[in-house]
């Protein structure tokens, strides 16, 4: 518990107090943390206060409309369709949280090989960890049991709020000249007013509501964003041999990746138009099967452009053919659309965005939940910061500088990057397509370039 000194200044309620969630409309709760969206980041948000000792005694309150799914051992059932990839960064955030133990294999499955080729040409490229002395790439684990895990962490000091809608949002007025610095103690708190008529006053609102964020909107947070008029369809499915690494093809309508998940299954993220994505659900299970098999196998295959410049084949890097898909298991195949949108501010007074309540990217690298648990470890450290040096955790100030700033130059990088991937590798022909794919292949040849790309995905 934080001493007598820090109490006052932080004005923290006791730990340990559950509040019923059925309080009368006119009560009005007072916290220092109220966290809207109980998703991946929502829940890291909750766990990783609770893993600081000066953040420890912080009042939180964590919204959410649903309850989240529980999630028990052993795991019984297929694989569900929706996976993240987790960078070794994301791997030992989870770790300093404590909630890596419920979601390290067998829960999740690790790869160390990653392969990416152009169905139209020949050329490849492929990583391998032990190039960087690293035992894995990453891993990839179902979104339900990453959340069952950080859940599992939450201390009796975070009142769960669930299923509870947020109605309004009342934010301290806001211009740069009235918020020059520090606020002062007993400044106006955020309000959040919710669906069972019960109000909560907080010093910290931080929205992880997704990419359609209500809170973003309440808080009249501008965007840009776009539409990539695709779907991304998600599917698990099973393979003659187990498949151990990472593949991803890029097709004429978008790319397709087959990643490793637990008990030797496969999820297929294929990014396609609406057509296509509406034809693929609507496909038997032998039909998409035969489809999925067909695309892994499209274009003629690859092999080092390099090496054959030299007269000779390159030892270092002979392509992985795909496993053959068998047959679907689970959930039926599911798609969503596939947009980008990133907040032009991440804060106001008293207020933070996080995740894909912030940025939202394509999942052709299977970075989005990666970005969402970097804010959340540097936004877990601002307020460690404030407590410790005694600022407001609400201050705009304190927000900007170790929060907004580092993350969005962070957040930009990777979002250009994987744009400009995506529209590398949108459908060309002559010479556009032979280059790319000369390109491909030269790069893999490169173990200096390919390493320093491979540092970066992996959030080194």
């Amino acid at each position: 518990m934080p001493c007598k000194a820090l109490r006052g200044l932080l004005n923290v309620a006791p730990s340990g107090q559950y509040r019923a969630l059925c309080a009368a409309a006119s009560i009005t709760d007072v916290y220092d943390v109220a966290i809207v969206g109980a998703g991946l980041t929502g829940a890291a948000l909750a766990a990783g206060l609770g893993s600081k000792k000066i953040t420890r005694g912080l009042r939180v309150a964590l919204i959410d409309r649903q309850e989240p799914a529980a999630i028990g051992p052993p795991l019984l059932d297929a694989p569900a369709n929706r996976v993240s990839t987790l960078t070794p960064a994301s791997v030992k955030f989870l770790t300093d949280v404590g909630a890596w133990p419920e979601i390290a294999p067998p829960r999740s499955a690790p790869f160390c090989r990653m392969q990416v080729w152009d169905s139209a040409g020949s050329g490849f490229i492929q990583y391998d960890a032990a190039h960087l002395s690293n035992a894995t790439m990453g891993h990839v684990a179902e979104n339900g049991v990453i959340q069952h895990a950080l859940m599992q962490r939450l201390l009796p000091n975070v009142d769960r709020l669930w299923p509870e809608t947020v109605q309004s949002l009342q934010l301290p007025p806001y211009s740069q000249s009235q918020w020059p610095g520090t606020l002062q103690a007993g400044s106006a708190y955020a309000s959040l007013h919710l669906q069972n008529g019960r109000t909560i006053s907080a010093k910290l609102v931080v929205g992880s509501d997704g990419g359609n964020s209500k809170v973003r909107q309440m808080a009249q947070l501008r965007t840009v964003s776009w539409s990539y008029k695709q779907r991304g369809l998600v599917a698990t499915v099973a393979t003659d041999i187990p498949n151990t690494s990472a593949l991803q093809v890029f097709l004429p309508n978008g790319p397709l990746a087959l990643l490793p998940v637990r008990d030797g299954f496969s999820n297929i993220v294929w990014s396609t138009t609406a057509a296509h994505a509406a034809e693929l659900e609507a496909m038997t299970p032998d039909s998409f099967v035969q489809a999925v098999n067909m695309a892994l196998s499209r274009g003629p295959s690859p092999s080092s452009l390099l090496g054959r410049f030299v007269g000779r084949q390159a030892s270092a890097a002979q392509f992985e053919e795909p496993p053959l898909i068998t047959r679907t298991v689970g959930q039926p195949p599911k798609s969503f659309p596939l947009v980008l949108c990133h907040a032009g501010r991440y804060v106001r007074p008293r207020l933070a965005l996080i995740g894909d309540a912030a940025h939202t990217v394509h999942p052709l690298a299977g970075q989005g939940v990666n970005l969402g648990f970097g804010d959340v470890k540097a936004l877990v450290e601002a307020v460690a910061y404030a407590a410790e040096t005694g600022m407001d955790i609400g201050d705009i100030t304190l927000l900007q500088g170790h929060y907004e700033g580092p993350r969005q130059r962070a957040n930009v990088r990777m979002i250009a990057a994987l744009d400009g991937l995506k529209r590398v590798f949108e459908p060309q022909a002559g010479l556009s397509a032979r280059l790319r794919n000369v390109g491909l292949g030269l790069l893999n040849e490169l173990p200096f370039a390919k390493d320093r790309i491979m540092q970066y995905a992996m959030g080194q």
